[in-house]
């Protein structure tokens, strides 16, 4: 099968695109960043382009995964251009192109559109265009009948993830500070509750979608995985601060798995606590080493 990868060299995209050859598929990675040599896989096509031009760069393909929009919450106001066109002219342009081919469409969704039964969608500009992505997806079934599966993520984290700068996971934040040995920076209140979901359970779910979910959502979070920013802060150390609450920011999202082990058979395998309890076992035995040289 050929598969089209748009943001195939973010966090997730890597991953999947890793796990999709490995099941034999055709690769593209479409990405409008720039991917440097060494990080290039063999027998994958690269192609660094925006989502909104993909009428003009000829790419044939089976299904699309759409991962390729702006994905960040607090920092979508003051990057509200970008996450325009981004999200929501990019991903037209996506979607009339699933349309003129006949291809189905897997949509990278965000849970930012549950929170506080529904209200939060409209409290950034992220979550807002996240939210209408969905309703239009569903409306292209309805009028030009699109196949699609709509994926929800909640605080994806593992290797790979981004560990610095302003598009960083709390969980890569929490890492660099615990290496680095500096207070960890608990967003106020800290009783805010987060799932989290490891990227391998993530792209297990993702690969299901290729053959099942048709006009479906599912939900990628692990339910045993749900704790509070302090909490988690307090996995990796009791020496923590705490910072003022960002513009955007949501107390928790529901989550409803019954699709996603149903329909998919799926349901998370790694959970949050004993993530942390090898990376901090793993980062002590380097260091001990390091002191033993």
């Amino acid at each position: 099968m050929r598969i089209l990868v748009t943001g195939g060299n973010g966090f997730i995209g890597k991953h999947l695109i890793k796990n999709l050859q490995k099941k034999g598929h055709s690769i593209i990675c479409l990405d409008k960043d720039p991917i440097r040599k060494e990080e290039k896989l063999d027998n994958i096509e690269y192609i660094e382009a925006h989502t909104k031009d993909i009428f003009n760069l000829n790419i044939k393909c089976d299904i699309i995964y759409h991962l390729g929009e702006y994905s960040r919450i607090s920092t979508s106001f003051e990057d509200i251009e970008d996450v325009w066109e981004s999200n929501v002219i990019g991903t037209f342009s996506i979607l009339e192109f699933c349309k003129e081919k006949n291809i189905k469409l897997i949509y990278a969704g965000s849970s930012s559109k549950f929170g506080n039964g529904g209200e939060d969608e409209n409290l950034s500009p992220y979550a807002w265009t996240k939210s209408k992505n969905v309703e239009l997806i569903k409306n292209y079934a309805l009028w030009f009948k699109l196949n699609y599966s709509i994926a929800y993520f909640y605080n994806v984290y593992g290797p790979g993830h981004t560990t610095a700068g302003k598009y960083s996971t709390v969980i890569g934040i929490f890492e660099e500070q615990f290496k680095k040995r500096k207070p960890l920076t608990v967003v106020k209140p800290g009783t805010q509750k987060r799932y989290f979901t490891h990227i391998g359970d993530v792209v297990r779910g993702l690969l299901e979608l290729l053959n099942k979910g048709d006009r479906g959502e599912f939900s990628f979070g692990d339910d045993k995985s749900l704790y509070s920013v302090e909490e988690v802060a307090r996995m990796f150390s009791n020496n923590i601060t705490y910072i003022n609450s960002k513009k955007g920011d949501r107390k928790k999202s529901p989550i409803d798995l019954l699709s996603s082990a149903n329909i998919l058979g799926w349901t998370p395998k790694i959970h949050l606590k004993d993530y942390i309890k090898d990376y901090k076992k793993q980062w002590y035995n380097h260091n001990t080493e390091r002191e033993n040289l």
